[in-house]
């Protein structure tokens, strides 16, 4: 097997980054090393908020890693999953030369961090056929090599399309990569899918990599955590290329507790709730004589083509329900993005849509 520490720029392989007073290492009860005041502000409240959080908290990664059954030492936790796409394009891509792959319409963020870095975006887009969106995975083969990616982005469920790509056939494009590119599963909605997770697949396919947040399932979006999950080696290149201190000690006890076992047990439950009200709102927008159709799902969201857009999104303006506008997106000039909300938000949607065409 092929490290992917090959496919990282020559000039970052050995970087070591800042070495911040936290990640020295060192114990003591008086500390006087990191120019930090030795009173709390007024306002702190108990959290200890003059003194620098740990990097990588201890804590945090041994629980992320029994969370997604991977090891400790696999994740690198940020300010969200958009801080590792940021961080895995700048590590690993020459500007200018190395090249990311995308699968158009997709979440943005992989866009914006290659164009800040200056790599070229190779689009491959998303074939719509009467099952829905699909990916084309021997087409992002082919143009992975053809153009000397370094990069390919795999969103599983698919933001905002909403379909899962088979872990096999994932798996499949890792190992034609092997050597030439990293394989970045996205599974932000994962928790929300009928497929299990590739996270356990890393050990054996080095060049596969998973991201993975707290901000969807478990419901701590304003945290801002989220996590990649890749061999130990890439992990602890992208850490040296990661600001000092990425996590805010408050952020990182919510993350905690909401990662305790009763936290799970009601995350799992909500979960239930949210693919139960997925399918009822698929079911009720289907019989909307305004809407032309409804994909199938394996997020927490719908994404609905309507015979006019504007019209369907003014009218849940006007009713205070506010939904994705999705019209700028390629292929999607008729397509708004539908959370799936409480049941009682669900219903609110329903009958404005219903009143809305009703009154046209």
């Amino acid at each position: 097997m092929t490290s992917p520490i090959s496919l990282v720029r020559d000039d970052l392989r050995a970087f070591a980054g800042y070495s911040s007073a936290r990640r020295a290492g060192v114990t003591g009860s008086v500390w006087l090393n990191a120019n930090e005041s030795s009173w709390c502000n007024p306002a702190d409240g108990g959290l200890g908020a003059n003194r620098y959080p740990d990097p990588q908290p201890a804590a945090l990664r041994e629980r992320l890693a029994t969370v997604y059954g991977v090891r400790a030492e696999q994740v690198l936790v940020g300010r969200g999953s958009d801080e590792a796409i940021d961080l895995l394009v700048r590590a690993l891509c020459e500007p200018r030369r190395d090249s990311v792959v995308v699968s158009p319409p997709v979440f943005g963020m992989y866009a914006v961090s290659a164009r800040l870095q200056g790599a070229p975006l190779v689009e491959v887009p998303l074939v719509d056929d009467a099952s829905g969106f699909r990916s084309d995975l021997s087409a992002v083969g082919d143009a992975a090599l053809n153009t000397g990616a370094k990069l390919v982005f795999v969103c599983s469920p698919a933001n905002p399309t909403g379909q899962a790509v088979a872990p096999a056939d994932i798996l499949a494009l890792a190992r034609r990569l092997e050597g030439r590119c990293l394989v970045v599963v996205d599974e932000a909605y994962g928790e929300y899918c009928d497929q299990p997770s590739l996270a356990p697949h890393i050990d054996q396919q080095p060049n596969l990599a998973v991201l993975q947040t707290l901000s969807k399932a478990h419901a701590l979006a304003a945290a801002r955590i989220g996590c990649l999950l890749a061999a130990p080696e890439l992990i602890a290149v992208l850490r040296n290329c990661q600001a000092p201190y990425p996590l805010p000690s408050p952020c990182v006890q919510l993350a905690l507790a909401g990662l305790s076992e009763p936290a799970l047990a009601q995350t799992r439950s909500r979960v239930i709730t949210v693919r139960a009200e997925r399918e009822r709102l698929h079911h009720e927008l289907l019989d909307n004589a305004g809407v032309r159709r409804v994909y199938p799902s394996q997020g927490n969201f719908l994404l609905v083509r309507f015979h006019d857009a504007e019209a369907a999104f003014q009218t849940l303006l006007a009713a205070g329900v506010v939904v994705r506008d999705m019209r700028a997106s390629p292929q999607l000039g008729d397509a708004l993005r539908i959370s799936i909300g409480s049941p009682a938000e669900n219903d609110q949607v329903i009958q404005a849509l219903a009143t809305g065409r009703a009154a046209a």
